[in-house]
């Protein structure tokens, strides 16, 4: 019997679902779709349709059909309600609430909140059973994510601004709102402590096809140094040294070291910013590097701003590129990989491309104010 749809079809619509058929890239059930259609196109009766495509006489039926009443539209799914939710937003509700809690909130022994732990809890608050995988579902359409976390520390200097604002202006090449001269300079100096040396009980194998570098788990301790080192901020230049340990001491070698060199001994001023570690903190420190070093100037960043000291930058460079994985047979060992790396980093450095500026700075210090000021303004109108 024929049917009684009978598919004419024009150019367009003919390339359209040629290259559904011939693309690698189209899904199954469209490609399933074309080939019916082109199939009746050419005259081919819907049994003999569903045979060559092993599909049932129905399917055949129903494409046709939808094609010769739709065209090209026809061929996609309807529009489905899909199944009903079983959890209500109540539910829903009681599970973004928890997740915005801390467990001990709850007297849930608990340092933070995962998805099963949460339907877990949601179980024995409202005798609701709902699975991790809802319950991830829900969060995920928030943004939320309870399983993280994210340590922070609060501004506790009360002139932050004030100090961290002079170290931005040095960066920028400016003192006490003047340029700095063609013969000022710029240095960060900071301390890495307790280098470990660790050597491995079996040799450390390079890395093969699809294998990365294997390192042996068991190791003989060997000693730990610290590493000084002074950032020229401008020049993108580091001069470093080795030192048992930390202390007024190395750090005031570290400073003969640099100050010695050129061009900071004939430099007109040289500013050395440093944290407010043991063995460069407060006044004291301040007077001992001017009486050292009449042309020094020792600038202090606030408490617990290490990020705004660029030598940490290089520090981080050390780690990955140095210090890690750590396999030293011996001090000596570190002491000579740190210097050659100095050489070799300095043969190629240039100045960080620091981007941190005091306009950056004001809009930190405004969103902590919004944040930690519950009366801000802009924090009620939101």
């Amino acid at each position: 019997m024929s049917s009684p749809y009978v598919i004419v079809l024009s150019d367009a619509e003919d390339r359209v679902l040629a290259a559904r058929v011939a693309s690698g890239r189209t899904e199954h059930r469209d490609r399933l779709r074309a080939q019916i259609v082109l199939d009746a196109a050419h005259g081919v009766a819907n049994a003999g349709i569903a045979r060559s495509r092993h599909v049932c006489v129905d399917t055949v039926r129903t494409w046709r059909r939808r094609f010769a009443a739709e065209r090209l539209n026809g061929l996609t799914d309807r529009p489905r309600s899909g199944r009903p939710p079983v959890h209500g937003p109540v539910v829903r509700a009681e599970v973004v609430a928890l997740a915005c809690a801390l467990p001990a909130e709850h007297d849930v022994p608990l340092s933070r909140w995962s998805c099963p732990e949460i339907a877990r809890e949601l179980g024995i608050r409202c005798q609701v059973s709902a699975s991790a995988s809802s319950v991830r579902r829900w969060l995920a359409a928030d943004a939320l994510k309870p399983w993280q976390h994210r340590s922070w520390i609060s501004i506790r200097d009360p002139d932050f601004a004030v100090k961290a604002a002079r170290v931005l202006d040095l960066y920028a090449g400016i003192w006490d709102g003047q340029p700095l001269g063609p013969n000022d300079v710029v240095v960060c100096a900071d301390e890495k402590t307790s280098i470990q040396a660790r050597c491995r009980c079996h040799p450390t194998l390079a890395p093969g096809q699809a294998r990365a570098i294997r390192v042996e788990h068991d190791y003989r301790r060997g000693g730990a140094l610290a590493y000084l080192a002074a950032w020229d901020v401008h020049r993108g230049q580091v001069i470093g040294r080795c030192e048992d340990t930390t202390g007024i001491e190395p750090f005031a070698r570290l400073v003969a070291q640099v100050m010695t060199a050129e061009p900071y001994a004939c430099a007109d001023r040289v500013f050395w910013i440093v944290d407010n570690g043991s063995s460069h903190r407060g006044q004291a420190s301040i007077d001992r590097m001017r009486h050292a070093w009449p042309t020094a100037h020792l600038v202090h960043l606030p408490v617990h701003a290490s990020w705004l000291d660029q030598a940490e930058i290089y520090f981080s460079v050390v780690q990955r590129k140095v210090v890690a994985p750590n396999d030293f047979t011996d001090l000596d060992q570190i002491r000579e990989r740190l210097a050659a790396f100095e050489a070799r980093y300095n043969a190629v450095a240039t100045p960080f491309n620091w981007k941190f500026t005091r306009r950056e700075l004001e809009n930190l210090l405004q969103q902590l104010d919004i944040h930690d000021n519950p009366a801000h303004p802009q924090r009620q109108a939101a």
